[in-house]
């Protein structure tokens, strides 16, 4: 009898929980506290106001008044990242969203930011990529949290796309002061030397770097860098929100 329960895929058993609980607990927005809909917790009204990041710098993210494939400072001096895709504008309700995942253990939130993710038609070609890695955070804000939430992004980024998620390739092995404090020069500054990437076995030709927010792009620029001088071919970054 147990060896008939044991041959039922995962996966499937997975889906019975998840349909068992949405029909006992019915999901709620997390922005307006309504129902949900379509089985997530965000209610129609609030996915309405999404800020979606439709026209970007292909390179930085940085949202465009208008289509282009570069803003002038990537024209001028290219950054790190080959390429870069933000699903958002860093706006209402992100910025009610993103906090929540972030500094206040809400995983729920970070579920629901992964599904959105995978919802924009512009995010990156998942057949070009060869593995996904986290921006990891620093070791004592990973003590103090207890989690890390850009990894908290990239697990269910890497099970929708069936690619890889390299916990390890990329190390912080040095702890820096937080980035929100600092101005654009300073955290380019902070960030040196913070970073380090290597690979038990092969080196992905190219990496997706998975992360919350993106500021200024010093700490995937320094992430991506790192990356490259361990032999990565190609680093591209996709995160949920830019700051405009």
């Amino acid at each position: 009898m147990d060896d008939a329960v044991n041959q039922i895929p995962s996966a499937e058993v997975d889906g019975r929980l998840a349909r068992l609980g949405r029909g006992l607990w019915p999901p709620r927005c997390l922005v307006c506290g309504e129902r949900g809909a379509g089985g997530r917790d965000l209610c129609r009204a609030c996915a309405g106001t999404l800020p979606w990041n439709r026209s970007a710098c292909g390179r930085c993210a940085i949202p465009l008044p208008a289509p282009a494939n570069l803003c002038g400072r990537c024209l001028r001096r290219p950054p790190a990242l080959d390429a870069a895709r933000a699903a958002f504008v860093y706006a209402a309700p992100l910025d009610r969203l993103l906090p929540r995942l972030k500094f206040h253990d809400d995983l729920a939130a970070g579920r629901l930011l992964a599904a959105l993710m995978l919802d924009d038609p512009r995010r990156p070609a998942a057949a070009a990529a060869t593995a996904l890695i986290a921006v990891p955070l620093a070791r004592a804000r990973l003590r103090e949290r207890g989690y890390d939430q850009a990894r908290e992004l990239a697990r269910p980024l890497a099970r929708a796309l069936g690619l890889p998620l390299l916990d390890r390739a990329l190390q912080r092995v040095r702890d820096t002061p937080p980035q929100s404090s600092l101005g654009a020069l300073a955290r380019r500054r902070n960030l040196r030397g913070a970073f380090a990437a290597g690979f038990a076995g092969a080196v992905p030709a190219r990496v997706l770097l998975i992360d919350d927010v993106m500021t200024t792009g010093a700490t995937l620029h320094a992430a991506a860098a790192a990356l490259r001088r361990a032999g990565v071919a190609r680093v591209e970054a996709w995160v949920c929100a830019r700051v405009p």
